[in-house]
């Protein structure tokens, strides 16, 4: 392989901002997936991920089309994602990262990828990095234009009003807010230059269980969340864990009065078995993701310390998935006010779906 922009390159990122800004921006959607940059160079193809590892041997069906609708050589930038239905799905797109072709190649028929293209790094023979957004937008929809699915190009705007509707309207296909990119800027790998504005909501949650941190075993690392669903069963949705080091200790000292066993713990089912020090397996929509072991680190302990579901805390998160917050919670305040047993599902807010096919309809 030899092009302009060679792998492993770094993508550029960008950094939280609380509004949609204005000025010379492009806005896009923010897509939930993984972020991957596309190689091509005549029959050779490499997809290369955020940590610059390669995700090729993952994504079979994609390869295939980076051949079939791509130039002939072309470097891209974009993201990976998953659609079951009308909206994205990212834990059944964790599921490719799997070490047997067999599973693989079954799953990349059961639930193909997609690739997102949302810019350009060189064409031909010539490295676009150098160039501004507005140059590398125009020839990326130029050079594209013709592509059928799984390859698509991300719908863009420069009307921050559109923007702003897109944030509220997009998150009911799975996306997970709006991404402004000034108009000006360079190329810049692993600089956050660009800006991402996502969803911010809260939720009071049980506190059912802890970690201990890697620091030492009298300090919190994290929290296990529960909330209880239509028939009155705690369900996991999470952790929260972003704590200084100090309060870490405090808060192992706080929850010690609430130690209890697995006898009488909501969650019954995830008492260690002695093979691996994790969680027994569990069965249905209930079972919390962490009960399934870590597919990033194999071998990971993922047993807690149950405790009385009685403390319940304010969390920040970003939006669902299934039953589970999308990403690690935040957390905001104790709610010594709230009975446990009044922490629903049917506090959260209810996203309108939206159909993904419409966003992914084809630039004009």
């Amino acid at each position: 392989m030899r092009l302009p922009v060679m792998p492993p390159v770094k993508p550029m990122l960008a950094k939280s901002v609380p509004e949609i800004p204005g000025g010379a921006m492009s806005y896009e959607p923010k897509w939930d997936g993984f972020r991957a940059i596309v190689f091509r160079d005549g029959e050779e193809v490499e997809i290369g991920s955020r940590n610059e590892r390669p995700m090729t041997r993952y994504f079979p069906e994609l390869v295939e089309a980076v051949r079939a609708e791509l130039p002939g050589r072309v470097v891209l930038d974009g993201e990976i994602v998953v659609a079951v239905g009308d909206r994205l799905e990212f834990e059944v797109l964790q599921q490719r990262i799997h070490p047997a072709a067999s599973r693989i190649n079954l799953l990349a028929r059961q639930t193909p990828a997609r690739f997102v293209a949302f810019d350009l790094l060189a064409l031909d023979e010539e490295d676009l990095t150098g160039q501004p957004f507005e140059r590398r937008r125009e020839l990326l929809v130029e050079a594209l234009a013709d592509v059928r699915a799984p390859i698509h190009v991300t719908p863009a705007t420069r009307d921050q009003a559109l923007a702003q509707q897109w944030f509220s309207q997009f998150e009911g296909a799975g996306l997970d807010g709006v991404v402004a990119k000034p108009l000006q800027g360079t190329y810049q790998p692993d600089k956050r230059t660009m800006f991402k504005i996502k969803h911010q909501r809260t939720a009071d949650c049980v506190v059912a269980g802890y970690r201990t941190h890697k620091s030492g075993p009298d300090a919190i690392g994290s929290l296990l969340l529960g909330l209880y669903d239509d028939g009155g069963d705690l369900v996991s949705v999470g952790v929260i864990g972003a704590f200084p080091a100090a309060r870490r200790k405090e808060l192992f000292r706080e929850l010690q009065p609430l130690v209890t066993t697995f006898d009488d713990h909501p969650w019954a089912w995830a008492e260690p078995t002695g093979a691996g020090g994790g969680p027994a397996p569990t069965e249905g929509a209930r079972t919390p993701r962490n009960s399934e072991g870590s597919r990033w680190n194999a071998g990971k302990d993922l047993s807690f310390t149950p405790l009385r579901p009685e403390l319940v805390v304010e969390v920040r998160y970003e939006h669902m998935e299934g039953v589970r917050f999308r990403h690690t919670a935040q957390f905001n305040r104790w709610r010594p006010d709230r009975d446990p047993r009044s922490c629903t599902y049917q506090q959260l807010e209810e996203v309108v779906r939206f159909d993904l096919d419409d966003i992914l309809a084809p630039p004009r």
